[in-house]
């Protein structure tokens, strides 16, 4: 069973590549983060005509979260089982995150899975910051609170969060701004401490693989990224884990693709065989730093 995640960054805006990354690595659930539409304007058409049904949790230009299965979708409950809180003010800010579509969950194929997209945060100390930690601490209660670490689970997506410096590309550059502070990562420790393991990192324990590159100066080329888009797994799941990678091919070519790539793991047997672009990758970094 192959599950998978990806900031989309807009599924209108990036459905030609979806579909072609779910005919190039068939998993058997994606998760979908920043979908950025409303319930009513999903393209259910283009996942059914490649055996998937959606579940959907949307609310028009911002956020939005997914998930899509050919293997059943279960008991599907979105912001935590409570309705969105209404939003107090109409910018699209980070610091009302209970009032914006970022989590849905459901049982496909036997496991129960999370999509989410967890608040940017901006800049420390601001209030978008200090959103996104009740919001990382409201994800924790819910897990505590609603679910069992005993049963296969699965809770993905762009947490905008890296959790340790080999997640970053320099971490010196990187450091006093958000997406590495000890809060946040202190955040997603507590996550692990309940009963999730990084599932990427138990298959790939080696630096300079991510997830996310700024679209501006190259980034992308350089391979000055980060690993923010997590799969956290339970032990029963885990101890059913075969394998791990993040797809750079996917964050390459046209039509212009998401900044994020796709994370996935295989469950029980490997998925679909694909090359995810990273040994020629490192070889043109190690080439240039030469240079």
């Amino acid at each position: 069973m192959r599950i998978a995640t990806w900031n989309v960054n807009s599924l209108n805006a990036r459905l030609e590549k979806v579909e072609w990354w779910l005919d190039r690595a068939k998993p058997d659930v994606l998760l979908m983060q920043e979908t950025k539409l409303s319930d009513d304007a999903v393209p259910h058409d283009a996942f059914r005509a490649r055996g998937y049904e959606l579940a959907h949790h949307g609310e028009g230009r911002w956020n939005g979260v997914a998930i899509a299965s050919r293997v059943g979708i279960e008991d599907v409950l979105t912001n935590f089982g409570e309705p969105l809180r209404p939003a107090k003010t109409s910018d699209a800010g980070d610091d009302e995150p209970l009032a914006e579509a970022r989590m849905i969950a459901a049982t496909c194929g036997g496991v129960r899975v999370v999509s989410l997209y967890a608040p940017n945060g901006r800049s420390l100390g601001s209030p978008f910051y200090e959103a996104k930690l009740v919001w990382l601490a409201r994800l924790e209660r819910w897990l505590r609170e609603r679910n069992d670490p005993s049963a296969p689970l699965v809770v993905a997506g762009d947490y905008n969060v890296a959790p340790d410096d080999a997640d970053v590309w320099d971490p010196a550059a990187c450091h006093g701004g958000t997406h590495v502070s000890a809060p946040e990562r202190d955040a997603i420790a507590r996550l692990c401490a309940w009963g999730l393991e990084d599932a990427y990192r138990a298959k790939h324990p080696e630096r300079g693989r991510y997830s996310w590159w700024d679209y501006r100066a190259g980034m992308f080329h350089k391979n000055f990224g980060m690993r923010i888009d997590l799969v956290l797994a339970s032990a029963p799941a885990m101890a059913r884990l075969v394998a791990s990678e993040i797809d750079r091919e996917a964050r390459k070519g046209k039509p212009t693709p998401s900044d994020h790539a796709p994370v996935f793991v295989d469950l029980d047997t490997p998925g679909e065989a694909i090359d995810a672009g990273w040994e020629g990758a490192e070889k043109r970094v190690a080439a240039r730093l030469k240079r």
